[in-house]
């Protein structure tokens, strides 16, 4: 179903949109079949100093934007992202593979956090200082500077609008990297921020080959501040780059969502939460439940019952009515899953449905693996896709163990009937956000961040707003 999609896929520098021009390609994918769609043109290094040269005199006018203003055209572009979210969604889909009902709900999402920072602004408050007759000392919130924003591809609309909310709403000019895979949809949210008002040089958007533009980005001295979402190995790639002018840098990355079921819970209302979010997105969502430890009285039932609700998911073109499941979003996870599959079960996991790659696209058929052992590599490296991973545990003692054992703390999930229970695990996880009988974790007033290996400072919620500002003390005599 190309037949709406974009053909004219284009860089956003200085209020221009670039697209041909003697400038290198990368072919744009549709993962139901795998083949090129579009061509998406690559900036060049002359194309990131007229990016940066413009992010650098946007921020000298736009933090001087009285905060109405800027509130103003925030929740314009939300109310655009509403109008156009029909067609955006169409495109997320078509790029990306998720269903289009998914898609609406991304769009949707995005949209909250323009209106969200909107009003968040107006409470950078800053505060006054007891001091003697005839002083003042006052302490002030002010935007960083301009920034760097690089966002994946597995939500690119809200990912994307998790970062230029609170930025613009701040005060500060950014250049934005989205992923190469799905531009038009993250190119449509650009349009909306335009034609809302967002001022020419206050905004950029550059593709292409990504270590260029991240090290030409961070490097150069107009850049105050990074903010990443992605993977760890490139998270700690680009914090070494930003330590190099020590500059500030925002880092979510990767997780390995545990789940602890416990046995006095609802089991089928209960599996029909925890499937339906497993299989969000084709697994691939940093804070997907992945890693489930079920309590061994219940834990039988609960993989009948899983197996039998994963195996009954209609998968198929995110388009189609009726689809739950769409493909993968690229060609390198397939057989990334195959091989993390087939090393649970060389050491002792049961395959319990699916398992198998198929079709001419991108697809993986959801999957459930049980006993799967600590040595595995899938319980140790996060999938990123639609497989789910079970063991059986006694205690919760044993449950928190078996759950704090990686190197990762973004999302821990819980669910059980027993307030103290629930109370117990939810402080000892060790997570940036802990979700009990419910996944509702990633709203826009609430701060997002993870701890260990998956990252530092939050995005969304009033630390969204603060991660964008520095902190100035001012004394009078």
């Amino acid at each position: 179903m190309t037949q709406h999609y974009t053909s004219e896929l284009a860089l956003f520098i200085n209020g221009s949109w670039r697209s041909g021009e003697g400038r290198e390609t990368l072919a744009v994918l549709n993962p139901v079949h795998g083949g090129a769609i579009a061509d998406l043109p690559v900036a060049t290094p002359a194309d990131l100093e007229e990016a940066l040269a413009a992010a650098g005199e946007g921020f000298r006018a736009w933090r001087a934007v009285d905060v109405d203003t800027r509130a103003g055209i925030l929740r314009k572009a939300a109310s655009l992202m509403r109008e156009r979210a029909e067609t955006i969604a169409v495109l997320l889909t078509i790029e990306q593979g998720k269903p289009k009902a998914e898609a609406l709900g991304e769009v949707m999402g995005a949209a909250s956090f323009f209106d969200f920072y909107a009003e968040e602004a107006k409470r950078a408050y800053g505060r006054v200082l007891v001091r003697p007759t005839g002083q003042r000392a006052m302490v002030l919130k002010q935007p960083v500077g301009p920034v760097a924003v690089f966002t994946p591809w597995n939500f690119p609309a809200y990912m994307l609008a998790k970062k230029l909310a609170p930025a613009l709403a701040a005060g500060c000019s950014v250049i934005a990297k989205p992923a190469e895979e799905c531009p038009a949809s993250t190119s449509a949210m650009i349009r909306c921020l335009a034609d809302a008002g967002v001022p020419a040089n206050v905004l950029q958007m550059v593709y292409g080959v990504p270590d260029m533009i991240s090290r030409t980005l961070i490097a150069s001295p107009v850049i105050r501040k990074i903010s990443f979402t992605g993977s760890t190995a490139v998270g700690k790639h680009l914090m070494r780059l930003a330590a190099e002018d020590v500059k500030r840098i925002t880092m979510e990355l990767g997780g390995h969502a545990p789940v602890l079921v416990f046995d006095d819970v609802d089991l089928d209302k209960t599996l029909d939460m925890l499937v339906a979010q497993k299989f969000r997105n084709a697994g691939q969502v940093c804070v997907a439940p992945t890693r489930f430890y079920v309590q061994e009285r219940i834990y039988a039932a609960f993989l009948e019952g899983f197996a039998a609700r994963a195996g009954a998911l209609k998968v198929g073109d995110g388009l189609e009515a009726g689809v739950q499941m769409g493909p993968l979003a690229n060609p390198r996870r397939p057989a990334a899953l195959a091989s993390l599959i087939g090393d649970a079960t060389a050491q002792g996991g049961r395959l319990l449905a699916g398992g198998q790659a198929y079709g001419e696209g991108f697809f993986f058929q959801p999957t459930l693996l049980a006993d799967v052992p600590d040595t595995a590599a899938i319980m140790n490296t996060e999938p990123f896709g639609p497989v789910a991973v079970t063991r059986p545990f006694a205690t919760l003692e044993e449950a928190i163990a078996g759950a704090n054992r990686v190197p990762f703390g973004l999302a821990a999930f819980a669910f059980t009937n027993d307030l103290r229970t629930a109370n117990l695990a939810g402080d000892a996880l060790e997570a940036g956000m802990v979700g009990i009988n419910s996944f509702a974790i990633s709203v826009a007033d609430a701060p997002f961040g993870g701890v260990k290996q998956s990252g530092f400072g939050s995005e969304g919620g009033s630390e969204g707003l603060d991660s964008y500002m520095v902190t100035k003390a001012i004394h009078q005599a």
